[in-house]
């Protein structure tokens, strides 16, 4: 047959790099993109970008390391090349502080980061409102040039990337072989997922370039976060809220907060509010699923609802989606041999 057409719905960083993973693990595939916002119009494009992951209550905890370990071994590998700069990725140091120890001293990703360790009494005399703190070293994507980074890989093997809003994954079906869902809070009207819901963030991209270590209030409600140009200060996480309209009474309060954990940030500059919605869910949907009207069907692979932790798993959710994808294959060269007959 000819090459099976692959179509993935969504150019933010789960939408492109899993592009990739198929193009890498299925490179007979022939792949498009399609999205009505490429960066830097995303909602990744609003991330931080720190490796530092959430917990999916509903996804087993092995499977998250997995994923983690395998997107933090990637990224290591682009930092320890002469891509780093230009894919926008550098190791950071920092800590996490809390004010009343957690109940988990050790995370589950805590062997995956580098030289994880508790704080000493002298460390946190930094922070003297927290009583426990972690400090280690992990890695940073600056999102808005990562996501060209990934296009870039793409479309030097072949590619093609459409602005198009798809409303319907059937519209796709006299086109392409098999879908890819990476629409991220688009899924909510996309699919009619009743599970996926916004959770809204707004962070601010300050000039403050003598900061040089990220800090996280353990909850992680309050987060310092610098990058190669701007640092990023949060945060918010409002449940439901689909506003993307800044607030400046949340401005206030997000670098008052802030300043409280890193006071010399009082004199930061150039502030930019940027927000964005997290396509949040009780698990990440990664599945397989076959639509079909009549005797016509139409392979899907769903790969979306990572919340606030896409970044930190996005190489590893990739990575699962191609595979779906792969297995997708062998059953379209048997239906076409069967067309034959």
């Amino acid at each position: 047959m000819a090459a099976p057409k692959v179509a993935v719905v969504g150019a933010g960083v789960i939408g492109l790099s899993t592009a990739l993973s198929i193009v890498e693990t299925c490179p007979s595939c022939s792949v498009t993109v399609l999205s009505d916002q490429f960066s830097p119009n995303t909602t990744s494009d609003v991330a931080a970008g720190m490796l530092i992951p959430h917990t999916y209550p509903g996804t087993p905890i092995h499977v998250q390391k997995q994923w983690f370990k395998e997107t933090f071994t990637y990224l290591f590998a682009i930092s320890n090349s002469a891509e780093a700069s230009e894919a926008g990725i550098h190791l950071i140091s920092g800590w996490q502080v809390f004010k009343n120890a957690p109940k988990e001293e050790l995370p589950f990703w805590s062997d995956i980061v580098l030289g994880f360790r508790s704080m000493s009494e002298a460390e946190l005399q930094k922070f003297p409102q927290h009583r426990f703190g972690q400090a280690f070293t992990t890695l940073k994507c600056d999102c808005p040039t990562y996501l060209l980074w990934l296009e870039k890989r793409l479309k030097a093997t072949g590619v093609q990337m459409y602005t198009r809003k798809v409303a319907n994954l059937w519209e796709l079906h006299s086109e392409y072989n098999v879908v890819v869902n990476c629409a991220g809070i688009g899924a909510h009207q996309l699919v009619g997922d009743e599970k996926l819901f916004p959770v809204r963030g707004q962070v601010l991209k300050v000039h403050a370039p003598w900061v040089k270590n990220f800090i996280r209030d353990g909850d992680g409600s309050t987060y310092i976060y610098p990058g190669i140009h701007r640092v990023t200060l949060g945060g918010t996480r409002e449940k439901e809220s689909w506003s993307l309209s800044p607030d400046p009474g949340t401005t206030k309060d997000i670098f008052d907060r802030c300043c409280s954990l890193e006071p010399s940030l009082c004199r930061a500059q150039e502030i930019t509010v940027k927000v964005g919605l997290r396509p949040s869910r009780w698990c990440v949907r990664l599945q397989q699923e076959v639509l079909s009207q009549g005797e016509v069907k139409l392979p899907v692979v769903h790969n979306y609802g990572h919340g606030a932790g896409g970044f930190s798993v996005h190489r590893g959710t990739a990575k699962e989606a191609a595979h779906l994808v792969g297995e997708c294959i062998p059953a379209l060269q048997g239906s076409s041999s069967r067309a034959k007959l």
